[in-house]
């Protein structure tokens, strides 16, 4: 469990912060920098769980937040060995795949897109988008780690299908695609 009685501890002043196994590392590190994309995806998701509260989806999005900090524990523990222990938290291939199922659930009741769908639609559909966006830059951060240092596989998964799981959602929200914004090429030439 859990208990944080200082939110300030100090130790952080020198531009530096602890990572899991007790080390510290630059504020400026590509893994800290990772850490705190995933942070800013899930404060997107929150704003989005805001729009979708007491509805279907909203379970959905407090268990994707939920695994969102899985996550960034995952990246806040340096090293090569990805198993999950009662010590170290890890993402686990059956987040991943719980991710699948919704994709391929949510898949059933849209229609094939014939164009790109631009962010937008209903409030809770952008609000989702918004959130896909910000997942989509700390996928990236999570890859440019992933570059440098060993990263747990199941956790670049997560996150790639996160954005995924979230651009069919938004299309979901919006009338199960009937109110997506559709993308005309070439419109305003």
């Amino acid at each position: 469990m859990v208990r944080l009685n200082r939110i300030y501890t100090r130790t952080g002043d020198d531009g530096t912060t602890g990572l899991v196994d007790g080390s510290r590392t630059a504020k400026h590190s590509p893994r800290i920098a990772a850490i705190g994309r995933v942070d800013a995806a899930n404060s997107a998701l929150g704003l989005a769980a805001a729009a979708l509260a007491g509805g279907p989806h909203a379970g959905a999005i407090h268990r994707i937040q939920n695994d969102l900090f899985d996550l960034g524990a995952d990246l806040a523990t340096p090293g090569e060995d990805f198993e999950p222990s009662e010590m170290v938290l890890r993402v686990v291939p059956a987040q991943v795949e719980w991710l699948e199922r919704e994709i391929d659930r949510h898949n059933e009741t849209l229609e094939p897109l014939k164009s790109f769908v631009l962010p937008g639609g209903s409030e809770a559909a952008t609000r989702v988008h918004v959130a896909r966006a910000a997942v989509r830059e700390a996928e990236r951060a999570v890859a440019a780690l992933a570059a440098d240092e060993p990263v747990n596989p199941a956790a670049l998964a997560y996150v790639n299908r996160l954005s995924d799981h979230l651009f069919v959602l938004a299309r979901v929200l919006n009338d199960n695609g009937a109110a997506d914004v559709k993308w005309v090429p070439g419109a305003n030439r």
